[in-house]
């Protein structure tokens, strides 16, 4: 069959620039860069990354582009490749650049969006490697909702020392553990130069490849597409399947909100939950749903989370990395294990064009007991991560749980309050805290940090020197993937919008219950609100210009996602139908 045959040209976005006597112009444009006629005339597909040489995690991007344009070639359509920002949260972690960090997943999926309808494309394969730019990606996908499919640019390969695999979290930790002369510099020094010996993202289950995880659980990305390690020329099948793919959305009119729907995001929230995930799962999550006009918040994640079994054993709060994971049969195998269980929505559309339970029942591999457990003999009965909910987090908390035992998931102690990262991590590393204290870093939320930072350099050197789980720690900001220990984040509504965690002062005692997701204060309704008639507003922040105090004027709760636009709900127009 012709492409002619297999597409309506007349019903997709690109017949804007490329038909008709009027587009004589554009055309010329397009002639210009070696494109043949019959090119012009076919769907345009845009091929969008997110490489930079920022970090390993995106250098390898743009050459995996190049197969998903040969895939969509093959399909019959003409793939545009462009290109979006990054901001790494590894390069940016523990100081003022990590403020750009969740305001690039929005910079991200708005720029895709405007290169998209700038130039009248018709389809969407997005590549992402990094923390931000996954979500930021499937966002767009979501928002524009054309025809789309996700390939995640693989993860790193763990380093080697002293026989044992190293990741960054290692790294971040030993900085800790050399603040408190348990660790020389000069083994830091060897240490660096070999935590990360390849392209791809951090190795564990963290941000990135929790979020590559959902990719696959919410039907955007092909089976086992994010399971190969970045350096692996066996991703390039996939690439090339997931050009191929577009092509049959685009002929069978399947759009992204046609796979992202309730149930696609309940079973994400399940993969999230049974690999120990990432906390900011329940940050990016709502984000996608909204795009999608779904209301699908973080009590909704953690409600899931609550009653999904803990049953792959990864890092950080496990034993093994992404690698570990693809070699054992990858996110198929975890979602067989789901559906054995009745726990998944089989029923869901994919970018494959077929069902979620049609594309597991070709899945061969089964649970291998190590890596990935049986479900029937979980490594805890409920999710590795919880939803807390209490007076002082009315809009709700998110902990990963994932390696806690159930003694360590119940915390009561005095608070200690400090009013930004940099003063805690300085009293941190000077041991200016007690064993049995909550520390509370707030004024960190998306719209008072700005930009809701991520405290791995504050939890990493806790760890670092042995008490990651002698105190616990609460934030409105976020914690990284690779945080462990007893760690709150997302505590809403956030210190700058007036929450509970603003009236907080050195000294109240805080109690923390993973197992019955209590978040609370000894302090009275009538205390509470005696301290807020007081209170004296936001902190004021530095950030008075620019993309960030923009950003700050925009940002809802993090409940709802850390969203930037009103979403689906209230748009007038879908771009495919324009």
């Amino acid at each position: 069959m012709s492409t002619n045959q297999r597409f309506d040209k007349s019903k997709l976005p690109s017949r804007h620039v490329t038909e008709g006597p009027a587009r004589a112009p554009h055309r010329s444009y397009f002639y210009a860069m070696g494109i043949t006629e019959e090119e012009i005339h076919q769907p345009w597909v845009g091929v969008a990354t997110c490489w930079n040489e920022a970090a390993p995690c995106n250098i390898a991007l743009n050459r995996q582009a190049q197969i998903v344009k040969h895939g969509v070639k093959k399909g019959g359509g003409t793939p545009r490749e462009f290109t979006t920002i990054t901001v790494t949260d590894g390069i940016a972690m523990g100081h003022e650049g990590m403020r750009s960090s969740l305001a690039s997943r929005d910079a991200i999926a708005d720029t895709v969006e405007l290169t998209m309808r700038g130039h009248c494309y018709d389809a969407l394969v997005g590549l992402a490697g990094c923390d931000k730019s996954l979500p930021g990606m499937m966002m767009a996908m979501v928002r524009l909702n054309v025809p789309s499919v996700f390939i995640y640019g693989g993860s790193i390969l763990p380093g080697r020392y002293k026989g044992q695999d190293i990741t960054v979290q290692d790294m971040f930790e030993a900085v800790g553990k050399n603040q408190a002369g348990t660790l020389s510099e000069a083994e830091l020094e060897i240490m660096e130069k070999i935590a990360c010996p390849s392209s791809g993202a951090c190795g564990a289950q963290y941000t990135a490849n929790t979020m590559a995880c959902v990719s696959e659980a919410i039907g955007l990305a092909l089976l086992n597409s994010s399971g190969a390690p970045a350096p692996y020329e066996s991703r390039d099948q996939y690439g090339e399947a997931s050009g191929v793919a577009v092509m049959t959305l685009i002929e069978k009119n399947i759009r992204a909100r046609d796979i992202v729907t309730r149930k696609a995001l309940e079973n994400a929230a399940r993969v999230v939950a049974c690999t120990g995930g990432s906390t900011n799962g329940a940050l990016h999550l709502p984000a996608i749903a909204h795009e999608a006009g779904i209301d699908f918040d973080l009590f909704d994640v953690a409600d899931i989370m609550r009653d999904t079994p803990y049953f792959v054993d990864l890092r950080p709060g496990g034993k093994y990395v992404a690698k570990d994971l693809y070699e054992v049969g990858g996110v198929p195998v975890v979602m067989k294990e789901l559906a054995r269980a009745g726990l998944l929505h089989l029923d869901c559309i994919t970018a494959s064009g077929k069902t979620l339970g049609e594309s597991l029942e070709e899945i061969r591999g089964e649970a291998d007991g190590t890596v990935i457990y049986s479900i029937d003999k979980p490594l805890t009965k409920t999710g590795g991560v919880v939803g807390l909910k209490g007076n002082l987090a009315p809009d709700g908390a998110i902990v990963k749980v994932a390696g806690m035992t159930e003694k360590e998931q119940v915390f009561t102690g005095p608070a200690r309050v400090f009013e930004c990262e940099e003063e805690a991590f300085a009293a941190v590393k000077a041991r200016e805290y007690k064993e049995g204290e909550v520390i509370v870093i707030r004024n960190e939320g998306p719209a008072g940090g700005p930009g809701m930072r991520e405290m791995l350099a504050t939890t990493a050197a806790l760890s670092g020197q042995g008490m990651g789980k002698k105190v616990a720690l609460i934030t409105d900001g976020r914690f990284s993937g690779a945080t462990r220990g007893f760690c709150v984040g997302h505590v809403g509504p956030e210190a700058a919008h007036g929450g509970p965690i603003a009236l907080i002062r050195t000294g109240d005692v805080i109690t923390l219950n993973a197992l019955t997701g209590e978040l609370s204060v000894a302090l009275s309704d009538e205390e509470l609100a005696k301290r807020k008639a007081e209170w004296k507003g936001p902190r004021k922040t530095e950030y008075t210009s620019g993309a960030l105090w923009k950003y700050a004027r925009l940002v809802g709760s993090a409940r709802y996602g850390a969203v930037t636009h009103p979403g689906a709900k209230d748009e007038a127009h879908v771009y495919m139908d324009q």
